[in-house]
């Protein structure tokens, strides 16, 4: 039941929402949580139908807000992308968004 104070949303808690309810921001993070790092065509590969434009739009803002950072591959020119330990800490609520979408919904409809 909610509480009976008056409800004020929490900046922060905005914040959070805005990054993670931008499509395919949860994803992105979901794919480098489970994959690890990732090279820009794995990572398209695995958010298929996310366009490369917006896909690179959304690793700039992920990479703005800290939770992605661009990795230099050694003695390469190539670049991957790796979750920061803050993104990295999404772990645990991603697990139970995938638990939450498991109880409640019976099929994925693509």
């Amino acid at each position: 039941m909610p509480d009976s104070r008056s409800f004020c949303m929490c900046p922060k808690f905005e914040k959070t929402f805005s990054i993670l309810g931008k499509k395919w921001n949860g994803l992105i993070i979901d794919v480098l949580l489970t994959e690890g790092q990732q090279r820009f065509k794995e990572l398209a590969a695995k958010v298929d139908k996310c366009s490369d434009r917006v896909l690179v739009e959304r690793l700039k803002e992920l990479e703005v807000e800290g939770l992605v950072q661009k990795v230099a591959v050694p003695d390469s020119c190539r670049v991957e992308y790796a979750l920061t330990e803050q993104g990295a800490d999404l772990a645990d609520i991603m697990t139970a968004i995938h638990d939450w979408s498991e109880k409640w919904y019976a099929e994925c409809h693509n």
